[in-house]
């Protein structure tokens, strides 16, 4: 008799737009649902600053479903849920929501996610050209586009404009830490920031030192990160500055081979110790051999 599937772990989140608002409703339906654990948050479905999703979708486990009630639950925009979906795919993890036609575990789901993507591309292409007609429609009137209080330096002004920006950064950051807050956890404060923002940005990924320290900086202030990340990285020689580096690189992403890794460190344009631009596989197992024999929990990458 062949063995029954594996049960999903299903993980509920709950949002309400007020205080004043109940999610009862909503956490009586999760529960129904099956759902193991329920994550509940505060919020206007408008605000990127969602504190509590972002530690959710940081700790979800490969496998594990995150289910809400509706989508408007979740995501304040078509993209925003197509972004948030696509971080739970890369942790091998899926989405379902109980009253729409969306469950990344099953064919028809993603047929409809894949809808909702076209849609969101109409979507941005709609809104692009209402705010550049709109803005060419008062130039004809003889209006200045843009904010009146922000040219007259009204204080008032500028301090909403500052917050909202704040705001707005904010979520960014928390939406994208899950792409870049493992690797500086792995590193920091081993290595640099010179070293993390290279295996970052080996990645795919556009930091600069500045960039990922502010970033780093703020996530600390709102007890996301550690504080630990920010302390002063030790000088090193350079023998070892390579050996840590490349540890770091296996350790971000075990699935890389030998000759991957090479090649990333010739993207990032680190010379071996001997002073090569090429690096051979012989040459990274070697330095990572070094790493295992310092402590390093180095995984065995062929």
């Amino acid at each position: 008799m062949a063995p029954s599937p594996t049960r999903q772990r299903l993980i509920g989140y709950a949002r309400v737009s007020t205080e004043e608002q109940a999610t009862d409703a909503q956490l009586d339906e999760l529960k129904a649902a099956g759902c193991a654990v329920i994550h509940q948050e505060h919020g206007s479905g408008a605000s990127r600053t969602r504190p509590v999703l972002s530690r959710l979708i940081r700790g979800i486990l490969k496998g594990e479903v995150l289910v809400v009630v509706r989508l408007d639950r979740l995501a304040r925009s078509v993209s925003h849920l197509l972004e948030v979906i696509e971080t739970l795919e890369e942790k091998g993890a899926h989405f379902k929501s109980l009253r729409d036609p969306i469950d990344t575990s099953t064919p028809q789901g993603m047929f409809s996610l894949q809808v909702l993507g076209a849609v969101a591309q109409l979507e941005r292409s709609l809104i692009s050209e209402r705010t550049k007609a709109g803005m060419k429609a008062a130039v004809a009137k003889g209006k200045r586009p843009g904010n009146p209080g922000l040219r007259e330096g009204r204080p008032e002004a500028i301090r909403k404009t500052a917050l909202a920006r704040d705001r707005v950064y904010l979520g960014d950051l928390l939406t994208a830490a899950n792409s870049f807050l493992p690797v500086v956890r792995q590193m920091r404060p081993d290595h640099s920031w010179r070293d993390v923002v290279q295996v970052l940005n080996a990645r795919g990924q556009r930091w600069t030192d500045q960039s990922l320290r502010r970033a780093v900086k703020r996530l600390v202030a709102e007890r996301m990160a550690e504080p630990e990340l920010l302390r002063k990285a030790g000088r090193r020689p350079p023998d070892d500055r390579i050996m840590t580096l490349i540890a770091g690189i296996a350790i971000s992403n075990p699935t890389l081979t030998l000759r991957e890794i090479g090649a990333q460190l010739e993207g990032m344009r680190e010379r071996t110790p001997r002073g090569g631009r090429e690096w051979k596989a012989s040459s990274v197992k070697f330095q990572l051999d070094r790493a295992r024999k310092m402590g390093l929990a180095v995984p065995d990458i062929q």
